[in-house]
Order: structure tokens, then C-alpha cells, then sequence
């Protein structure tokens, strides 16, 4: 009979609670992007109907690649997120892979009851009406495919339709609660 003997190095699993979850995934390095959203504004029908366009953008450390064919994107935000009500009705997104060098960035779209595009003035509108953020290592302007609620957040997945490469560069990183950068070796 083969006895297997426990390694040193593993810990003792215990029940998850949200004090521990959130320990857990704080240890986790994802890259810091930025979000940019536009939506139909609303008024009053005795006003006109549609008003001017309401724009939301914030940083997602959730951001991934889903699939190469077709090429899908996701990444999540939270239903009680400032940002949510626009991006619950947008039908477009950018999204802006940030650079070491933008941790304001990041700081300024991950600030609630604030103006963002006013605290954050590095930014131009594009295709859509979107938000585009100067300085980023990269950009994609996508459709939004689908949105899948998932516990108090929703996971977008979208479809790039275009894409802007910045340049070569460091990433900007979040990693236990901080923005670090990615080291080469």
C-alpha cells in the first residue's frame, strides 16, 4: 500500500468567507485598464426624448482575453458601481491597457463621486463618442456582445472592432492593493 504524505508548503484549506477571498485575490498581479463607456443620454419625453450622451469610464483590474476566434474580450464591474447605468445600456466600449507611468490614471477612474474626464484631461473623444485615453500601451475600441450577471457584478464580454498599439512599454500592475509595474528578468 502507497502512503501519500502531505508536502510541507500546503496550507490547510479553510471555508471561504469575503475577508479571505478578498485576501486571497489581492495576491493575484493583473494588469490596470481603464474602461470608457457612452450611453444615450434620457430626458423627458415633453423635452424631446434623448438627451446628450452620458459618458462613464473606470479601472478594471478584471480585464481579459476570452477567445481568439471569434476575437472576445471581458473583463466585470459591480452593479452598484457609478459606472453602471451607462454601461448597462452602452453598446460600445474602449478599453486602454495602461502604461507604468499611469497610475493617476488609474487612481482618478477608480474614484467614486468624482468628474473623472474632468479630474483626468489626457483624453479625446473617438469613434462612438468614446473617451479615448492618451499615453495608454494599448486601446480597443469594441461591441458589446453580451452581459452576464454574476453575483453583485456582471461580466461584459465584448468584441474588439479596432485596436491601437502605443508602443512597447512597461505595464502599469495591481498587485496587493497597490499599482506596481511588471519587472522583465
Amino acid at each position: 500500500m502507497t502512503t501519500v504524505e502531505r508536502p510541507a508548503d500546503v496550507a490547510e484549506l479553510r471555508p471561504v468567507n469575503p475577508d479571505l477571498f478578498r485576501a486571497l485575490l489581492r495576491r493575484q498581479a493583473t494588469s490596470v485598464t481603464v474602461v470608457t463607456a457612452v450611453a444615450p443620454g434620457s430626458e423627458p419625453a415633453c423635452l424631446g426624448g434623448i438627451g446628450a450622451p452620458i459618458r462613464a469610464g473606470f479601472t478594471a483590474t478584471s480585464f481579459t482575453s476570452v477567445s481568439l476566434d471569434p476575437p472576445l474580450v471581458s473583463f466585470c464591474l459591480g452593479v452598484a458601481s457609478s459606472s453602471w447605468p451607462v454601461l448597462a445600456r452602452a453598446e460600445h466600449v474602449a478599453v486602454h491597457l495602461l502604461a507604468a507611468g499611469q497610475r493617476e490614471a488609474a487612481t482618478v477612474f477608480a474614484t467614486s463621486g468624482i468628474d473623472r474626464f474632468a479630474a483626468y484631461p489626457d483624453w479625446t473623444s473617438g469613434p462612438f463618442g468614446l473617451p479615448l485615453l492618451g499615453g495608454v500601451l494599448a486601446r480597443l475600441l469594441c461591441r458589446v456582445v453580451h452581459r452576464v450577471p454574476a453575483g453583485d457584478h456582471t461580466l461584459v464580454i465584448a468584441e474588439p472592432l479596432a485596436l491601437g498599439d502605443g508602443g512597447d512599454g512597461a505595464p502599469l500592475v495591481h498587485h496587493r492593493g497597490g499599482y506596481t509595474t511588471a519587472v522583465q528578468t
